[in-house]
């Protein structure tokens, strides 16, 4: 009877005793997080990048095959630009005037000189025929351009001296014929119409032409 009880006092001791060994037990901690390089790494890793495209940059084939680089492609601008040359764009050679009527008799005017090269010209002081016509502003010595001066009534060149009649022909200094006419005619719609292309010379008898002139009685 006495070991009953003695083992009864056993079995209750190793169940209180199991349940504290249980509770005794510490549950596994999770791992620590992995620590991110510093940033002096980082800047330190940055520099040596930097330092490495420099180096790649100054090596010296790098800067031969850079400036090959650079000169074919020059070759190829100047090859494109060969490949389109200038144009000049200059303005017609015909082109209109306006109406008789705006060039009275005894008159020259400067109006087309600056833009055309032109003088309108009224006068009857060509072997005395009432015409309007157009003189290329040239001066038949070397090809300067004369001035109309109003007051003389003549053009002066201010090259070398020469000087015209305000019809046009040659007087003095070194100029060997007269100014040249160019085309005029009468167009469709009643206005004078100048033709550049078209030159004619007092000399060789070309000022008789009808192209060279207007009839001044319809002004």
């Amino acid at each position: 009877m006495l070991n009953a009880v003695r083992g009864k006092a056993a079995s209750a001791e190793a169940v209180v005793a199991a349940p504290m060994s249980a509770a005794s037990v510490k549950p596994a901690l999770p791992p620590m997080p992995v620590k991110p390089p510093a940033a002096k790494d980082k800047k330190a890793a940055a520099g040596v990048d930097r330092r490495s495209f420099v180096a790649i940059c100054f090596d010296p084939l790098w800067l031969a095959f850079g400036a090959m680089a650079a000169t074919s492609v020059l070759w190829l601008l100047d090859l494109a630009r060969f490949m389109f040359p200038n144009v000049l764009v200059e303005p017609p050679t015909a082109f209109k005037i306006g109406p008789p009527s705006d060039y009275p008799l005894g008159g020259v005017s400067t109006k087309w000189l600056a833009a055309r090269g032109v003088w309108i010209v009224h006068t009857d002081q060509y072997k005395g025929r009432n015409l309007i016509y157009a003189l290329a502003s040239v001066c038949t010595h070397l090809g300067c351009t004369p001035n109309w001066l109003e007051g003389e009534q003549k053009y002066k060149c201010p090259c070398h001296g020469s000087g015209f009649y305000v019809n046009g022909i040659n007087f003095e200094g070194p100029a060997p014929r007269p100014l040249e006419r160019v085309g005029l005619k009468l167009a469709a719609d009643g206005q004078l119409e100048v033709d550049k292309s078209v030159k004619f010379q007092e000399e060789m008898g070309q000022w008789e032409d009808s192209n060279s002139f207007v009839d001044g009685s319809l002004a």
